[in-house]
């Protein structure tokens, strides 16, 4: 059995990716930079909770906490969920295509893997964004000598996002189907619109709290 990207030590996993082997790369990184974010708010809120002084926001940052950490789960099985899709998209990629009945078999089960590959970074982008939003009632309520984690996990949310989006439009920029291409981008563009304010926002607000 073929052990999980995510049970490899970290070593192993920058290997991988540093080698010529298609998968993992990009897709896998943005859910797993996702995922960092996420552990970054669940410590926060695990450094909260149980502190008197936070007594009055523990309900609060319980609830945070469920909502990181199944934020974290789902970005984690991501990462793994990136590099199987990806494989299928390379083998698809190799099938025959020397007479017209191939190119035909080919064409159709291209447009069906690209819209796997094209899935997975699709839910990364939502599930980041899920986090971004998280940000700002950690920064808020949480425990202050933990902002700064907060900080890094608004940076690597976006970071997260944004390279979701990359591997979103490399994917689309193969596809036939117009209609699909036109609903997916408008679709990326909301999940984006607005997030490079929000990071700046949570940023400044993490800066002013390591000041006060």
């Amino acid at each position: 059995m073929t052990e999980n990207l995510t049970e490899k030590s970290v070593k192993s996993f920058l290997d991988e990716l540093a080698s010529s082997a298609p998968a993992p790369g990009g897709g896998s990184v943005a859910a797993l930079s996702g995922a960092l974010g996420a552990a970054l708010i669940c410590m926060v809120s695990n450094l909260t909770i149980g502190k008197e002084k936070y007594a009055g926001v523990q309900g609060e940052i319980k609830i945070l906490l469920k909502q990181s950490e199944s934020l974290r789960k789902k970005l984690t099985d991501l990462v793994e969920e990136d590099v199987a899709a990806y494989t299928i998209l390379s083998q698809t990629m190799k099938m025959p295509r020397d007479t017209e009945e191939q190119k035909a078999t080919r064409a159709r089960a291209m447009e069906k893997a690209l819209k796997g590959a094209i899935d997975v970074p699709m839910r990364v982008a939502e599930a980041c964004v899920a986090v971004m939003d998280l940000c700002n009632p950690a920064a808020e309520k949480g425990n202050t000598n933990a902002v700064s984690d907060v900080g890094v996990g608004i940076l690597m949310a976006e970071a997260g996002l944004r390279s979701a989006a990359l591997n979103v439009l490399i994917n689309l920029g193969w596809m036939k189907d117009t209609q699909y291409v036109s609903e997916t981008r408008r679709k990326l563009d909301g999940l984006l619109r607005g997030k490079p304010a929000l990071r700046d926002e949570i940023y400044e607000l993490v800066v002013s709290k390591l000041y006060s």
